[in-house]
């Protein structure tokens, strides 16, 4: 968690609301919750109670933080039901609270799902601002999900434009989804503000941790969700491939992070004899993480190629960068935006490949390192958190700048 300075409050308070994962640990919404604070907001944050903070109610440096009860993370069609309306329940009930407290001038919508518009459309009657905060493409997820579009894609697709039609700005994580906001959403361009999820770390050159290795030559990483969308299956499976069939054997992987699939993913990896080559230690300090990321010499984004994956830029693709770590990834049209020739790409979904270009990039220190020190640049000048902030506090402007329009027009009309 990186730790922000305290700013004296000079502009209203707002009302974040996200649902896949809590404050702090939410890496791109703890950010910009401390870029609103130092910019002179009063930052108040409803999200849901797991994954070790679960504290109800608390203050951390300076941003109100509010954590609601909900179900296991969805892994089917009823555990999806059972997650959403638990989480809905306890988003608009904590929006009251939060109403009555703080009387929040700006509510601020993180997806997935798409169904927050629900708990903002009654404070958007009440003249409440509604920023969209798109992270993910909610019905690209779900086609990727049940493979194929469905019935519930068409729901996802209904809610996705009811939201659109919510929110008076649109926060995008990059440009693929800013195309789809201006053309799906049919929001005015000057209403869209690209917002990336880049890293803001301080300490990239504290120490390593050569223990990591488990004595072999190399260390390769990955972090990130577990889900059954986000490829970590075919990392496993490539690391069997590198080690039994290729032969490449003094290397050790850590790949670090949770998600509803972390216990088969343990158990795959046990069934193809990797104990002694891969090590999954589930969720990770700030300080492991950063001193894993330090000590790695590669990285790997393993989320396969589809629609929904092509939307997305992949926190770890810019975590690796910011540490100037070459990586291997699926060749994703977002990955590749980001990466650029920081990475080596594989056209397919094939663990094989995957296993192939792993290879391939490690026995090449020379473009090791030249991939490293590109990454590390491109963070610095085009890809970095300081860029997103200044989208980030336009974006708020021309919300309560329509506000202000509004009041001064109703005054008029009086």
């Amino acid at each position: 968690m990186v730790r922000c300075l305290h700013r004296i409050v000079t502009h209203p308070s707002i009302l974040i609301i996200v649902e896949n994962l809590p404050v702090p640990l939410d890496r791109r919404v703890w950010q910009e919750s401390c870029a609103l604070r130092d910019a002179g907001y009063e930052v108040v944050v409803i999200c849901p109670a797991m994954r070790g903070s679960t504290e109800p109610e608390e203050k951390i440096d300076g941003i109100q933080i509010y954590r609601h009860w909900i179900s296991e993370e969805a892994g089917g069609m009823l555990g999806f039901f059972r997650e959403y309306a638990s989480a809905l329940w306890g988003e608009a009930r904590l929006a009251w609270r939060a109403w009555r407290r703080h009387h929040f001038k700006v509510i601020h919508l993180c997806n997935p799902p798409d169904l927050l518009f629900l708990v903002a459309w009654p404070f958007k009657l009440l003249g409440v601002r509604v920023i969209y905060d798109v992270h993910d493409l909610w019905p690209e997820m779900f086609e990727a999900k049940f493979n194929g579009r469905g019935l519930l894609y068409w729901a996802t697709r209904l809610a996705e434009r009811l939201t659109y039609a919510c929110a008076d700005v649109v926060l995008a994580t990059n440009e693929s989804v800013r195309e789809v906001a201006l053309i799906r959403g049919a929001k005015p361009p000057d209403r869209v503000f690209v917002v990336r999820t880049a890293p803001n770390i301080s300490d990239l050159q504290g120490p390593m941790d050569l223990t990591l290795k488990k004595g072999k030559r190399y260390l390769v990483g990955y972090v990130g969700v577990m889900g059954n969308a986000d490829g970590v299956n075919y990392l496993i499976d490539a690391a069997a491939h590198l080690v039994q069939k290729l032969g490449f054997n003094d290397v050790h992987f850590l790949v670090m992070g949770t998600g509803p699939e972390h216990a088969h993913l343990l158990q795959q990896r046990d069934r193809l004899g990797l104990e002694d080559y891969m090590d999954l230690p589930g969720r990770v300090s700030n300080e492991f993480l950063f001193t894993a990321l330090r000590t790695m010499d590669a990285g790997v984004s393993c989320d396969p190629i589809n629609a929904y994956n092509d939307h997305c830029t992949m926190n770890k693709v810019l975590e690796y960068m910011a540490f100037a770590k070459p990586q291997v990834m699926f060749d994703l049209k977002e990955g590749r935006a980001s990466a650029g020739e920081a990475a080596i790409y594989v056209t397919e979904n094939s663990a094989a490949k995957l296993a192939e270009a792993i290879a391939r990039l490690l026995g090449d220190a020379p473009a090791m390192d030249k991939m490293g020190q590109l990454g590390a640049q491109r963070m610095a000048t085009r890809l970095n958190w300081e860029k997103s902030v200044e989208q980030l506090l336009q974006a708020y402007a021309k919300a309560l700048a329509g506000a202000k329009t509004e009041t001064c027009l109703n005054k008029n009309a009086s």
